[in-house]
């Protein structure tokens, strides 16, 4: 059974919940995603299993997940890209940000969500469990499909994605 850190709005932490009550109750829970991004400056997007609980086939960003009770946020994010994307990658700490989604199946989102971004130009042996397809894209290219198609990407995709553009364009040089 996994289980998922509850936090306050500081992101203190409040306690544990088993993760699927956590999102049954709308609970909220500590989680990361990781923006990656090659020297080209594309995003490497991944496209989420359909067999996954909530919001399976929709694209999102290269990895996102939650610490487990007694990790750390950097050994959560490199547990998770390697389990995920089969990649090992430095990233950088970016930003963080409150949501609260409702998604079906009467499960939502509520999660302190700590953003981090890097670089990487290796291989991608994505887990066919967590991850039906990847791609690279550039910023304006993802824009353009979230504009046309935004019921193809997940919920917090949609909210951290201008203020990761602006952040990686600020902070790295390709």
């Amino acid at each position: 059974m996994e289980q998922v850190i509850l936090v306050d709005t500081n992101d203190s932490e409040v306690g544990v919940m088993e993760k699927m009550e956590a999102h049954k109750q709308a609970i909220l829970h500590r989680a990361f995603s990781v923006f990656l991004f090659n020297k080209h400056g594309k995003m490497l997007l991944q496209q989420r299993a359909f067999s996954k609980y909530h919001s399976p086939g929709l694209w999102t960003n290269t990895c996102c997940s939650h610490p487990r009770p007694g990790e750390s946020l950097e050994q959560a994010v490199t547990r998770r890209l390697k389990e995920e994307m089969g990649i090992e990658a430095n990233v950088t700490k970016a930003f963080d940000f409150i949501y609260k989604a409702a998604l079906p199946n009467e499960l939502s989102e509520h999660e302190f969500d700590h953003v981090y971004i890097g670089q990487y130009d290796g291989e991608v042996t994505p887990n066919p469990l967590e991850v039906a397809n990847f791609v690279y894209q550039s910023i304006q290219e993802v824009k353009s499909n979230l504009d046309t198609y935004p019921d193809k990407y997940t919920v917090w995709f949609q909210i951290a994605f201008t203020k990761v553009g602006e952040w990686y364009e600020a902070n790295f040089k390709y």
